[in-house]
């Protein structure tokens, strides 16, 4: 029988598609350090992972039978692809299914940090709220206001459809610029710079892969272009924001705040960052619907279930490995 591997918990409907198989299932809230997981590799056929674990050379040097290497998620910078084709073990990932979901919840950091909701919840909680007031906790209207979108991909493109329905402006810049009919389709405007998007735009979204190039892709320079009444929104990848240069620019007032799921070094933040009132953060749970979180688990889960049963998997992230099966 083959054996597979679930370095963290899975919905019960993706644990069902695998019952087949042979199974350790990680339980519980701690994950696994490298050495327990490269002990657990071994005889092991199949890996099923998250963004949690780092599965470099080493770890898959671990698994001798490993064949297929399963990230529950839409990036995978946290596998060494490279080290993983080498040894002709597939890798594959659950694009699409959390695109709409991300992009419901890019919409509530953009409106919650523009309109201080958390803020506002929290002094509801306190006991200290005495009572309506004219000037308290002003924020910045959305409707009408200009979004810049950088990466236009499939979120980046369902982020641009519900911006239509509070009459902003929409600009985006992307490697590729999108077809004319897309652009009419979804009310944009091509801008040919970041640096022109990010001097116009009131709220910049970020919606692009983590790659050599988007690394730190906002830093200091690109925060010195946003307006003082600027929003910056993340739900892309952390390490595509410098935090350090973040916490500085909002300290120094150079944008008005940021709204952020994700984090360089997760799961820690920058220590400047938490103590910014400005700043709305969230626990990386752009995707984190029961739906979707569902749907993704059943994806990564057939997708092992293809490859061991001898087919080419629906979302293969290496294609040549395939080719040599082949």
């Amino acid at each position: 029988m083959t054996k597979i591997l679930i370095a963290r918990e899975l919905s019960e409907a993706a644990l069902r598609l695998l019952g087949g198989h042979e199974l350790d299932v990680h339980r519980g809230e701690t994950p696994w350090s490298k050495s327990e997981l490269m002990a657990r590799l071994s005889g092991k056929d199949a890996l099923v992972c998250q963004l949690t674990q780092r599965v470099d050379a080493e770890v898959l040097a671990a698994g001798a039978k490993l064949r297929v290497v399963a990230n529950v998620a839409v990036g995978f910078d946290n596998i060494d692809v490279a080290a993983a084709t080498a040894r002709g073990i597939a890798v594959t990932n659950t694009p699409g299914v959390l695109d709409e979901t991300t992009a419901d919840f890019t919409w509530a950091l953009i409106l919650g940090v523009a309109r201080r909701v958390v803020e506002g919840d929290r002094l509801a909680r306190s006991g200290r709220w005495r009572g309506w007031d004219l000037m308290m906790f002003l924020g910045a209207d959305v409707h009408g206001k200009t979004l810049g979108i950088l990466g236009l991909g499939r979120i980046g493109r369902r982020v641009a459809r519900r911006a239509q329905g509070f009459s902003m402006r929409v600009l985006y810049h992307d490697a590729v610029r999108a077809a004319a009919e897309v652009e009419r389709e979804l009310g944009l405007e091509w801008v040919e710079t970041k640096e022109e998007l990010l001097q116009q735009a009131d709220f910049v979204t970020l919606h692009v892969p983590l790659l050599p190039e988007t690394r730190h892709l906002i830093g200091r320079a690109e925060l010195s272009w946003m307006k003082p009444t600027a929003y910056l929104i993340n739900a892309s990848r952390g390490p595509v924001v410098d935090e350090a240069a973040l916490a500085e620019a909002l300290e120094k007032k150079q944008i008005a705040g940021a709204a952020l799921d994700v984090f360089e070094n997760e799961p820690a933040i920058h220590p400047k960052l938490v103590q910014q009132p400005t700043v709305l953060l969230a626990p990386h749970i752009a995707s984190a619907s029961v739906e979707t979180r569902t749907r993704m688990a059943v994806m990564a889960a057939e997708n092992v279930v293809a490859v061991l049963e001898g087919r080419r998997p629906a979302n293969l992230v290496n294609a040549e490995v395939w080719k040599k099966e082949t």
